[in-house]
């Protein structure tokens, strides 16, 4: 199963960048809702990366300091996509902006909480919820032509499943190896799925 494991994770690195690469060679086909996208996709990647490269490259035997990081700019960059899809009020934007610095200034500056996954759990439920209201308005709202729906339903899947994954963890760790192998494979298969989402509309992008 580890195995399995390896080939679907060095699977989504490929999916990343193809992404990544072809988001960039069309983002002037974006407008300026859908950009946010790419920045969302693009972030990811550069966390992905320093991931890969502050080990092997630079000898960091630790990069858990990154992960306040990339939690506080999912967060920010997602929540700004829905809310600007949604045509709120730019100091919602505001808002999660100040929310998302006000966790990196607590967790850098007073290691608060110890535990970041606490705040990686609250920072999903609260993606999903406004990517939920957004494909609610979208639905509805079916004269207003969205490219980007199956990626705003893959993204709701994905967190959804990702907050019981993240929810379950201490009971992971007592689990056998195959288990906690197939578990974070799934992870990944959902990953895959939102990436293969992403990856179809750019290569469909039209003016």
């Amino acid at each position: 199963m580890a195995d399995i494991f390896k080939a679907i994770l060095f699977l989504n690195y490929a999916l990343l960048l193809s992404v990544v690469v072809l988001g960039a060679a069309k983002y002037n086909m974006l407008n300026n809702k859908e950009r946010q996208y790419f920045y969302c996709i693009a972030f990811l990647f550069f966390i992905e990366l320093l991931n890969l490269i502050l080990p092997y490259i630079f000898k960091f035997n630790d990069t858990s300091f990154l992960y306040p990081l990339y939690i506080a700019g999912e967060f920010f960059l997602l929540t700004g996509l829905f809310i600007r899809k949604m045509d709120w009020p730019g100091y919602f934007l505001g808002f999660t902006g100040f929310l998302a610095a006000g966790f990196m200034i607590s967790k850098y500056g007073f290691n608060y909480p110890g535990n970041a996954d606490i705040a990686k759990v609250v920072s999903n439920i609260m993606i999903i919820c406004l990517s939920g209201f957004t494909l609610i308005k979208e639905i509805k709202d079916a004269s207003v032509q969205n490219r980007f729906l199956w990626v705003d339903a893959s993204i709701f899947f994905y967190y959804s499943v990702s907050v019981f994954v993240f929810i379950i963890q201490h009971q992971i760790a007592n689990l056998s190896e195959n288990d906690f192998y197939t578990i974070l494979s799934a992870n990944n298969v959902l990953s895959s799925i939102l990436y293969c989402s992403l990856l179809y509309i750019f290569i469909k992008l039209k003016k």
